[in-house]
């Protein structure tokens, strides 16, 4: 095409020094745009001096030459872009051949690529499926391949070398590179996984661990965490290489026993995933104290890692001390949010006993606490507002003053905005209705009290004790335990825990709203002038001239058989007040019944009140 181009540029229509580079393109019949991105040209056209090509979102697009010469570059035919593009097939062919692709790709920009290039460059169009698990099997290749430098950053480029190096040399000369013992401890995790590929593992390992004994020395009392990553990789590493001890190296023991170091900080420091080991070393240090410095530590480091606390003293047979450290912090509201955090996320069997309604007034202070010290974490608070079951099952099992307590404590509270406040309160009422009149202001005044003998009054707070005290806390433990199964949604014990958590919950609300109303009488001295509660009413049918009596007792009496019943029932509530010689009219099993009193007396009840009456459990 170049005598075409040289015509056009002699005839005006395009300059001289576009000449080249369109030779170029015609010549690859691929370009890259540096905002319509990868282009493949389909045709020349002489005549009116331009190019149609495809870009992904503009086919069939036509360009001035001269324009295309100035903004378009040049895909060579082996660039990763154009063989997709002419042959897409043989690409994805090459897939099976993990190192031809890398190398491919690599060599497509200039030897070296990112990892997010390179997955770019060949998803989704070439490889489909699973990217990560096709690329941890080129990386494991490629680490083995002497071509290949893998970096252990993500960030960094892997780079493609003609001259091959074995992975032995390329793993030492990393290590050799690391700058600061943090830097080499993360090349000797990389070895370590590498090493069944190296030549002369006894020699490797012996160099490393030389350098490695050198620089812990140094950190011991400056940096003592990365001492103790930097023994725990050379212990792994000799163990691995099957070389013996130097003599003279510092051990872990030695980093545990020295004077003034702070456990929680240094455990801090240490990455996550070395945290069981750390803790292991440590109980191995010291195996008479380790588990008092624990407790005394669990206070003071991140959930996650008083999790890892709970979890070793729990496996050692210490959970009994565990609880009671941490049902002393709840009580004394001096649990901090961290150790909160891991607590309301934990919620498991083992804790049924401490978790109740003070947890959540500990919650409130701890977050009032780190408001007032400036703390700028709101994890805590951020899990109370996802958490949608967390204050039902809080409180499940509360008393109804406790609950009432804690409600005002939340209103109080200048931790929540008002509309998470909001939220946070419609999530009681709808665990516990009866504290609806607290949050609104408003106080129902028809059937404020209910006159209740002492006998029925009893049993009722006996069946309310029961449940919070004994059934409720009893389906808490079914539900953790049901939880543990896992897949909530496949949990038919969960359901059915959960059902039953309905249920329970529901009697609960219905005694609450009955105990609050109720006031204890025991009908001694009274008045016969007129029916009232607490008297014995004879009465004739006017039907049928039949003498009957009624004994007009408290709201929950009722013994029909005996002509017991509540004065809240229909023929209690015709007969008060009346008197002797009055006639009364009520329904009875859909018939009008008419009768005449013709005797009021004072019921003989043989339960009196108790000597010290007892506060009201839920008024």
């Amino acid at each position: 095409m170049r005598e075409e181009f040289e015509k056009l540029a002699a005839a005006g229509k395009i300059e001289g020094r576009h000449v080249e580079p369109l030779v170029k393109l015609t010549a690859s019949g691929c370009c890259q745009h540096r905002s319509w991105g990868f282009g493949k040209i389909r045709a020349v056209d002489t005549v009116f001096a331009r190019f149609t090509i495809d870009f992904p979102n503009k086919p069939g697009h036509t360009m001035d030459l001269a324009f295309a010469a100035e903004n378009l570059k040049p895909i060579p035919k082996d660039h990763i872009l154009a063989r997709k593009a002419n042959d897409l097939e043989s690409v994805r062919a090459l897939a099976a051949h993990h190192l031809d692709l890398i190398k491919l790709v690599l060599n497509s920009f200039g030897g070296r690529a990112t990892v997010d290039q390179i997955q770019q460059s060949l998803t989704p169009d070439v490889i489909a499926d699973d990217w990560h698990k096709w690329w941890d099997t080129a990386r494991r290749e490629m680490k083995k391949d002497g071509h290949f430098i893998v970096p252990t950053k993500k960030s960094d480029p892997v780079v493609f070398q003609q001259q091959e190096v074995t992975l032995q040399d390329r793993s030492l000369a990393d290590f050799r590179k690391a700058k600061g013992l943090k830097a080499r401890v993360a090349v000797v995790t990389e070895i370590i996984k590498a090493l069944p590929d190296f030549k002369d593992k006894a020699a490797a390992a012996n160099e490393i661990i030389s350098a490695l004994n050198t620089d812990i020395v140094s950190h011991q009392r400056t940096q003592p965490s990365v001492a103790l990553e930097a023994i725990f990789s050379r212990d792994e590493l000799r163990h691995a290489a099957g070389v013996p001890p130097a003599e003279g190296e510092i051990s872990d023991a030695q980093i545990w026993s020295q004077d003034g170091l702070k456990f929680g900080p240094l455990l801090e420091a240490i990455p996550a995933a070395k945290h069981h080991r750390a803790l292991e070393s440590f109980k191995h240090a010291h195996p008479d104290s380790w588990q008092e410095v624990l407790r005394g530590s669990l206070n003071l480091v991140s959930a996650k890692l008083a999790k890892e606390f709970a979890t070793l003293l729990v496996r050692e047979g210490k959970l009994e001390l565990l609880k009671e450290t941490l049902a002393k912090l709840i009580s004394q509201h001096t649990a901090g949010s961290e150790l909160l955090l891991w607590f309301a996320r934990e919620r498991n069997e083992d804790f049924v006993d401490i978790l109740g309604p003070e947890v959540f007034r500990a919650m409130l202070t701890a977050m009032e606490r780190d408001q007032f010290n400036e703390k700028r974490s709101n994890r805590l608070r951020d899990f109370i507002m996802e958490d949608q079951e967390l204050l039902g099952e809080l409180t499940a099992s509360a008393d109804i003053e406790v609950i009432k307590d804690l409600t005002r404590a939340l209103q109080l509270s200048t931790v929540f905005d008002d509309m998470d406040k909001r939220s946070l309160l419609a999530r009681l009422v709808k665990a516990h209705p009866v504290i609806q009149s607290l949050i609104s202001g408003e106080q129902t005044r028809q059937d404020s009290t209910l006159v209740v003998s002492w006998d029925s009054l009893e049993r009722r707070r006996t069946e309310y004790q029961e449940l919070v005290q004994k059934k409720i806390p009893a389906n808490s433990k079914e539900i953790a335990i049901a939880r543990s199964y896992g897949d909530l949604r496949e949990n038919h014990e969960y359901k059915a825990a959960k059902e039953m958590q309905k249920v329970l919950m529901r009697r609960k609300d219905e005694l609450e709203a009955q105990l609050t109303r109720a006031r204890g009488a025991d009908f001694s001295n009274v008045k016969t002038d007129a029916v009232n509660i607490g008297t014995v009413v004879q009465t004739t049918d006017l039907a049928t001239n039949q003498l009957e009596t009624f004994s007009i007792l408290g709201a929950w009496d009722s013994d029909p058989d005996k002509g017991v019943i509540s004065y809240l029932t229909p023929i209690g509530q015709a007969l008060l007040n009346c008197k002797v010689g009055d006639e009364v009219e009520f329904e009875l099993h859909g018939a009008i019944h008419r009768h005449r009193i013709e005797k009021i007396e004072g019921a003989k009840i043989e339960s009196a009140a108790p000597d010290t009456v007892p506060a009201q459990t839920a008024g």
